[in-house]
C-alpha cells in the first residue's frame, strides 16, 4: 500500500514538472516568435535587429533559469545526479548546474563564431585600409557596363568566399558607389554585388557564419562542402548577374578618382601584395589548421590577424614614427558598426540554445520530417523565410532542428546541411530585407522594396532554382 502511494506521488510530481515545463516552453517560444517578427519588420519599425536578438537571447535564458528545476529534472535528471555527487539538491545547485553544464556550452559555440567574425572583419579592414584591394579599381576601369559588372561581381564572389561576406559586400558597394554616377545604374550593379557576396560566401566554411557553424558541429567537412556547393553557387551568381547586365546601358556614367583613406598609406605594390598574401593565404590555411590541431577555427583566424597586424606595423613603421596613423591603428571592424552584427549573431545563437534545451526543437524536427518528408521542400521554405526574416536567423533555426546523425540526409556531409546553407544564402537575396548586406544597399541607394521585388527578385529566383537542380543532380549522380 505504501509503495503504491509513493509511486502515485512520484507520478504526480513528474506530471506536474512536465506540465510546468510545457508552460515555460510556450513562453520561451512566444518570445522567440515575437522576436523574429520584430527582426523581419525592422526596416519598417526602425528597431535594431541586434538589440532584438540580444533581448530574446538573454531573456530566454532568464526564463529558463527561473524555472530551471522543472527543465533540469525533466530533461537532465541523470547528468544532474552526477553533478550533485551526493550533495543535497537546492535551487542554488540547479543554477550552478545550468550555468556550468548547459549555458556555457552555448556561450562557447556563439563566442567561437563571433570571434571568427571579429578576426575576418579586422583582416578585411587592415587590407582595405592599406590599399591591398586597389587592384579591383584597376581591373574594373572601363565604361563598358557588362565588363564592369562581371569583373566587379566576380571579385566580390571570390573575396566573399575567403572573407566575411557582409564586410566584403559593404566594401565593394563603397567602391562601386564612388565610381558610378547614375543612381539607377548603382541600384542594378549594387544588387548584383549583394547577390555575389551572399552566394559567394555560402560555399566555403570560412565565407559565411552558417558554414562555420556546420563545420564546427561536425555536420560537414570543408572540402566536400565546397565541392558540392561551388557549381550551384556559381550558377546562382551568374544567372541573375547576366540578366541584370542586360538592363544596363552599353556605356556607364563613371568617374575615376583616387580612393581616399586619409592619406595615411604609402605602401609599395609588393608590400600590398605581401599583406594580401598573409591575410588571404592565412585564411586558406585555417581548414588545415583545424584538421591538424582539432582546435576551433577562430583560433586560426586570430593567429592570422595577429601576424597580419605585425606585418602592417612593420611596413608602415615610418608613418607610425611620424604619428600619421593614429586614427587608423585600430581596424574599423572593432568599432561600433560591425559590433552590431556580432551581437546579433551572439543573441540568435543564445536564443536557439535555450530553445534546444526546452526540448521543443526536437518536437518541431519530428513534425517537419513527418509532414514534408523532403529536405528539398524544407530548403525552399527556408529560402522564402530568409527573404523576409533574416538569412542567419532562419539558417541557424533550421540547423538547430536536427542533430548530426549516422545516415540519411542528416548524416555528416548529408545533403540537408548543404541545402540549408545554399537556400538560406540565396533566399536572403530575394528581398533586400533578407540580409544585412541587402539592407546596407537599401539604405545606401534608397532602394524601395517594391522595385527590388519586381526587378531583381525574379532573376535571383531563376538562379536559385537552377542551382538547386544542379545540387540535386550532384547528390544523386556523384
Amino acid at each position: 500500500m505504501l509503495h503504491g502511494e509513493v509511486c502515485c506521488l512520484i507520478t504526480k510530481k513528474t506530471l506536474y514538472l512536465h506540465a510546468n515545463r510545457q508552460k515555460m516552453t510556450f513562453i520561451i517560444v512566444i518570445l522567440l516568435v515575437l522576436g523574429y517578427l520584430l527582426i523581419a519588420t525592422g526596416h519598417l519599425t526602425g528597431v535594431n535587429k541586434s538589440a532584438i536578438a540580444m533581448f530574446i537571447g538573454t531573456v530566454g535564458w532568464v526564463v529558463y533559469v527561473c524555472w530551471g528545476t522543472d527543465f533540469v529534472m525533466d530533461l537532465h535528471p541523470e547528468e544532474y545526479a552526477v553533478f550533485l555527487d551526493g550533495r543535497q539538491a537546492t535551487s542554488q545547485t540547479v543554477k550552478e548546474f545550468i550555468h556550468s553544464e548547459i549555458f556555457l556550452y552555448y556561450v562557447g559555440r556563439a563566442a567561437a563564431i563571433v570571434m571568427f567574425l571579429l578576426a575576418t572583419m579586422s583582416i578585411v579592414e587592415l587590407l582595405q585600409g592599406n590599399g591591398c584591394f586597389d587592384f579591383i579599381r584597376d581591373w574594373v576601369r572601363t565604361r563598358n557596363s557588362r565588363q564592369f559588372i562581371w569583373t566587379l561581381t566576380l571579385c566580390t564572389f571570390i573575396i566573399s568566399a575567403n572573407l566575411d561576406n557582409l564586410t566584403t559586400a559593404t566594401m565593394m558597394l563603397v567602391v562601386m558607389h564612388g565610381i558610378v554616377l547614375s543612381r539607377r545604374q548603382r541600384m542594378l550593379i549594387g544588387s548584383a554585388i549583394v547577390i555575389a557576396a551572399n552566394v559567394g560566401g555560402c560555399f566555403t566554411v570560412i565565407g559565411d557564419p552558417i558554414g562555420l557553424i556546420l563545420w564546427g558541429d561536425g555536420a560537414i567537412t570543408a572540402s566536400r562542402f565546397s565541392a558540392y556547393l561551388m557549381l550551384p553557387a556559381l550558377v546562382a551568381w551568374a544567372i541573375p548577374t547576366a540578366l541584370i547586365s542586360r538592363m544596363l546601358p552599353d556605356r556607364l556614367d563613371v568617374e575615376w578618382g583616387a580612393p581616399y583613406r586619409g592619406d595615411d598609406t604609402r605602401l609599395n605594390t609588393w608590400q600590398r601584395y605581401l599583406m594580401l598574401f598573409v591575410g588571404i593565404g592565412g585564411l586558406w590555411f585555417i581548414p588545415t589548421f583545424h584538421n591538424i590541431t582539432g582546435l576551433s577555427p577562430f583560433l586560426g583566424a586570430l593567429c592570422v590577424l595577429s601576424v597580419l597586424w605585425v606585418v602592417n606595423e612593420a611596413v608602415n613603421r615610418k608613418l607610425m614614427q611620424a604619428d600619421q596613423m593614429t586614427a587608423r591603428r585600430m581596424p574599423q571592424a572593432l568599432q561600433f558598426g560591425s559590433l552590431q552584427q556580432m551581437l546579433f549573431v551572439m543573441g540568435i545563437m543564445l536564443a536557439m540554445g535555450v530553445m534546444t534545451e526546452t526540448g521543443v526543437l526536437g518536437d518541431i524536427s519530428s513534425w517537419l520530417t513527418a509532414t514534408f518528408r523532403s529536405s528539398w521542400l524544407l530548403g525552399l521554405g527556408a529560402a522564402v523565410l530568409s527573404a523576409v526574416v533574416d538569412t542567419f536567423t532562419v539558417a541557424v533555426t533550421n540547423i538547430s532542428f536536427h542533430q548530426v546523425g549516422t545516415e540519411g540526409d542528416f548524416a555528416m556531409n548529408g545533403i540537408y546541411w548543404s541545402i540549408m546553407a545554399y537556400c538560406t544564402a540565396v533566399g536572403g537575396c530575394l528581398l533586400t530585407v533578407g540580409s544585412t548586406s541587402g539592407l546596407a544597399l537599401m539604405k545606401m541607394e534608397h532602394i524601395r522594396l517594391g522595385w527590388y521585388l519586381k526587378t531583381i527578385a525574379p532573376k535571383v529566383l531563376a538562379g536559385m532554382l537552377t542551382g538547386m537542380v544542379i545540387l540535386w543532380m550532384e547528390n544523386h549522380f556523384f
